[in-house]
């Protein structure tokens, strides 16, 4: 484009004449430039734009809600009761550690097989089950989060947890308990996990390989001590993107899981988490103005807070411990 224009602008100065079909080529060529690049900033503004008011509803309508609760009360309560007609209880306590169970059980589950199947994928796997095992993996990541929660309510707690915990065990496990959802958003998160950890991997150069090899080591020693290591800003990125998404899961948890706020750390009893609760509010008889209708906004802003902080150091560590290779 710039090459015509420099062209013709010559072509002008020395006098000589342009012909009518070229230029108009270039103008229209010009106009369709110029309308890629505003469709494209307009893209791009519409996605910002979309954040910055979704951020101002959060903080609109949870002020309003903060003026009616105070914010001690709210982040120290042991109770959630916003339906109670006679004494509502706003204490986001239960429906944090619920949360928080949730998100450490499916870490321990999760995170440790996504690695796992990671190194696995980039330093053992052949190209030919590589270019196999990686698409049937990321096939999770495409399955509807409520087949997972009734997945887990209809094979995990009967047939795996029951038998093995409450029969063998003598320990009391509740239908709806946090293990189970812990463990079938461990399943939804290992995409996350293994897709991010094995590019990292992968992005090790293999000069660092053939030196480790070259020293005598096994493959086990060269992946474990050599590849993990160089790749670990991005390693902890997806640990810390995963639990992020295992924190704002909805769906599965809401059947897994079950709807009574309960401040527990039994992972075997029922609890409510922060997006079960939202919905389980939402969708009753709330009002909208109302102090119930605004707690929904409440509990999304420390959901929102929590994600958001979790994003940040993610991407602190990515940039502290990044390896720049030449």
């Amino acid at each position: 484009m710039t090459v015509v224009s420099s062209s013709l602008a010559t072509t002008s100065e020395n006098g000589g004449d342009v012909p009518a079909s070229l230029r108009r080529r270039v103008t229209l060529s010009t106009v369709k430039e110029q309308l890629v690049q505003l469709s494209l900033f307009l893209c791009a503004f519409a996605s910002i734009l979309t954040t910055i008011a979704i951020v101002y509803i959060l903080i609109t309508e949870s002020w309003q809600f903060f003026s009616h609760v105070s914010l001690w009360s709210f982040l120290t309560g042991t109770e959630w009761a916003p339906r109670d007609s006679t004494d509502p209880q706003f204490g986001v306590l239960p429906l944090l550690s619920g949360t928080l169970l949730v998100a450490f059980l499916s870490g321990i589950f999760g995170l440790p097989l996504g690695l796992l199947s990671a190194i696995y994928l980039s330093e053992y796997a052949a190209p030919r089950m590589r270019n196999i095992a990686k698409p049937l993996l990321e096939l999770l990541a495409g399955i509807p989060t409520v087949v997972y929660g009734y997945f887990a309510v209809t094979f995990i707690t009967p047939w795996v947890l029951r038998p093995v915990l409450q029969d063998l065990l003598g320990l009391e496990v509740d239908f709806f308990n946090a293990l189970s959802g812990g463990i079938v958003v461990g399943i939804m998160i290992l995409p996350t996990v293994s897709s991010l950890s094995e590019d990292a991997l992968r992005a090790v150069p293999g000069g660092l390989r053939e030196a480790a090899y070259a020293l005598g080591s096994t493959k086990l020693d060269v992946s474990v001590r050599v590849v993990v290591p160089a790749a670990f800003s991005g390693i902890v990125a997806s640990f810390l993107l995963a639990m992020a998404r295992a924190i704002g899961e909805t769906m599965a948890v809401v059947i897994a899981c079950g709807q009574q706020p309960i401040l527990t750390l039994n992972p075997l009893s029922t609890v409510q988490t922060m997006t079960a609760a939202i919905v389980g509010t939402a969708l009753g008889d709330t009002p909208a103005g109302t102090v119930e209708y605004q707690c929904l906004y409440a509990i999304a802003i420390t959901l929102f807070v929590i994600t958001l902080s979790m994003n940040i150091v993610a991407q602190f560590v990515m940039r502290r411990f990044r390896e720049v290779y030449q």
